[in-house]
């Protein structure tokens, strides 16, 4: 049976009505290269939006702008109606965003439970000074330790938890990354091709599990995925770019049926 754990906190801070993310006209050059061209979209709270494009279209590069790798040559990111463009990378975690990557990068030879808390620890309140001198810190790492258990069951790790992460097969990795991805306890989660090496089977595990995290952790999730059945399937909206530029917005539907979607991975009109 898996276990059903509930997110601890409230409300995500967000405007009534005002999206949760807001991508708005960003552009991204590298030399004489336009990797994104006035992108703009908004994700709201409680959905699930899939991000796709041929390969080279920009998506990992707007990714990297959201998790704060790139900084947008013209544009704004604004994130529960406040810019994130002045925020450092390693901020990222404490503004509310979570992110997984193509790669997975877990620290192979700690266990399963341990890689989970590293995620709880990149938002820990001890701060430096009380970790040194060892002020309220049994309290802290109990709050930690407690909250990587509950991840460990709700992602259905625990058989793995003492176990070294580095020998596992790659399909529960994955799970774990997603594991420590949450233990920051986001409000956004930023997906990176999670389908990735998955066989049919893990695919169907994997939409299970994205739903359940937008359902029961009350995250809001945006993935970029060339899985086209999975996005398709547990997307609430989908955004289309290809050559840095958007090409279509709206549900699944709606963006399957676009001509300039078709023409973009098919080279052929679309149907009726």
């Amino acid at each position: 049976m898996v276990a059903s754990v509930e997110k601890v906190g409230g409300s995500l801070g967000t405007v009534p009505g005002a999206p949760l993310l807001s991508v708005r006209s960003v552009t991204v050059r590298f030399g004489g290269i336009v990797a994104l061209n006035g992108v703009s979209f908004d994700i709201s709270e409680g959905h699930i939006v899939g991000l796709i494009g041929p390969n080279g279209a920009g998506k990992t590069t707007l990714f990297n702008c959201l998790s704060r790798l790139y900084q947008p040559t013209e544009g704004d990111i604004l994130y529960k109606g406040k810019s994130i463009l002045q925020s450092p990378p390693y901020a990222i975690a404490g503004v509310g965003m979570g992110r997984t990557f193509q790669n997975v990068a877990l620290f192979d030879n700690m266990s399963v439970l341990d890689n989970v808390k590293v995620g709880c620890h990149s938002v820990s309140q001890a701060g430096f000074l009380k970790s040194a001198f060892g002020v309220g810190v049994g309290a802290e790492e109990a709050r930690i330790e407690a909250r990587a258990r509950e991840l460990v069951a709700f992602m259905d790790l625990l058989p793995y938890t003492d176990m070294r992460a580095g020998p596992l097969p790659f399909p529960i990795r994955k799970r774990v990354e997603l594991a420590r991805a949450l233990a920051s306890g986001p409000s956004l989660l930023l997906l990176d091709e999670p389908a990735a090496g998955l066989n049919h089977a893990e695919v169907d595990v994997l939409k299970a599990q994205i739903r359940r995290v937008r359902d029961l952790q009350n995250v809001t999730v945006l993935l970029v995925e060339h899985h086209m059945s999975l996005v398709m399937s547990v997307s609430d909206r989908v955004v289309a770019i290809d050559f840095g530029k958007k090409l279509a917005e709206g549900t699944p539907a709606e963006v399957q049926r676009n001509a300039d979607v078709v023409r973009a991975y098919l080279g052929t009109e679309a149907h009726a």
